[in-house]
């Protein structure tokens, strides 16, 4: 297993998830506890890391029945309300959510694209199967792009003018007021409200010694939906930052084989 990539959302999810309803504004926070598990984020980024290495074509349809096998197979997930009756619907429309969701699962897309432009198209088709509103697809897009900007070299020059022109997310802005933020910052689980602070926890971090854990400790003990945005600051972190050892071999005791499986054959595709 690699210690870069898609496993970073993975094991930011199962770090989160033991603070997702109980709260913590404690940055020294234990990493794991007999509560720490994967959710919906790590399963739903395995269906897309699927999705992608398996249809070459990419397409909405394809995408929706792997998402909706991956319900059925892991059905106590932890799913938002709206999003598991889709599944348990199993519904082939999307519902205009701008909910965290679509950011949650697509660090995928920003792992396997080979452009900046194929990483903002994958992004949006892994969103508009469920959140088509614009918000919803901007957050995807937001995290696609940061993933692919920081493997390919290219962040100093396009992030953040993408972010505020693009996505109007203002990570300058944000960090002048981060003290605030922190203090105040509560349960949000839309795309607006939760993926720039997400972002943001990232980019502060990665040039650190330990950036891929304080990324993550930074994303959870904002106090907010701590899963999501610890999967989604630990995807963006983990592309140029390692994922410690004894992080990993904690996260990997706590996934089956199954997901296990797709992760190691998604790294493989990707460095083809």
């Amino acid at each position: 297993m690699q210690n870069k990539g898609i496993i970073g959302a993975v094991c930011g999810d199962i770090i989160g998830s033991a603070y997702e309803f109980r709260k913590t504004k404690d940055w020294n926070f234990r990493l794991f506890t007999p509560r720490s598990r994967f959710t919906d984020d790590t399963v739903m980024t395995c269906a897309l890391a699927e999705w992608l290495v398996e249809d070459p074509t990419h397409s909405h349809e394809q995408l929706v029945k792997i998402m909706h096998r991956y319900g059925e197979e892991y059905p106590h997930a932890g799913y938002g309300g709206m999003f598991k009756r889709w599944l348990e619907n199993k519904w082939t429309e999307p519902y205009n959510s701008f909910g965290n969701g679509s950011a949650m699962r697509v660090s995928p897309c920003g792992y396997y694209a080979k452009s900046f432009d194929e990483a903002l198209l994958l992004a949006q088709i892994s969103a508009e199967v469920t959140h088509n509103h614009p918000e919803g697809i901007i957050g995807a897009q937001a995290v696609a792009a940061m993933i692919y900007l920081l493997r390919s070299g290219e962040y100093l020059e396009k992030g953040k003018v993408f972010l505020k022109n693009h996505c109007f997310y203002d990570l300058d802005k944000i960090g002048e007021n981060w003290a605030t933020i922190q203090r105040n910052y509560g349960f949000d689980v839309t795309c607006q409200g939760s993926v720039p602070e997400a972002i943001y926890c990232a980019m502060k971090n990665i040039s650190s010694a330990e950036g891929y854990e304080n990324t993550v400790r930074e994303a959870v003990s904002l106090g907010g939906d701590a899963d999501t945005q610890g999967a989604i600051a630990g995807g963006i972190a983990a592309a140029v930052c390692e994922v410690p050892e004894a992080i990993l071999n904690e996260c990997l005791d706590r996934l089956d084989p199954h997901l296990t499986d797709v992760i190691d054959r998604f790294n493989e595709a990707c460095n083809q």
